[in-house]
């Protein structure tokens, strides 16, 4: 088995998108929301009986970059880097036996309704953990 992380992007990054494909979820109703969050609920469960699933979650928006700077200076910035609380929206962590079937997992997850019901096509991102660091020899 080997771990592999989902991300789900807020931004529409990517190949190509379907038209119709790319409306933001904060212009969805309340239900299309709901459908969504649902589908994701329904998909994990599924991933939990199946022994594949390992955790989950949506990220909140709100977010800063932060960074060593020398003793007692930590600078806090809202860019201008790209930033992860403008791209990731959340992600899932699964355990599975091989890299099809993290990609058809993921194939699974941007399936996931999105406005008027219809699948999203949402590009998910596809990374598998690293297993032990390198080992340097000289």
């Amino acid at each position: 088995m080997a771990k592999y992380l989902l991300l789900k992007h807020y931004r529409r990054s990517g190949p190509e998108w379907l038209p119709g494909t790319d409306v933001p979820m904060d212009q969805w109703t309340p239900a299309e929301v709901d459908a969504h969050i649902g589908f994701m609920r329904d998909l994990a469960d599924e991933l939990r009986e199946s022994g594949e699933f390992v955790d989950a979650q949506a990220l909140s928006p709100e977010g800063t970059f932060v960074r060593y700077d020398g003793e007692g200076r930590a600078p806090v910035t809202d860019g201008p880097f790209p930033e992860t609380k403008d791209l990731i929206a959340g992600w899932m962590v699964i355990d599975v036996d091989s890299l099809d079937r993290a990609h058809q997992t993921a194939a699974k997850l941007s399936s996931a309704p999105g406005q008027g019901g219809r699948p999203i096509h949402e590009w998910i991102e596809v990374r598998p953990f690293l297993g032990e660091p390198p080992t340097v020899t000289e």
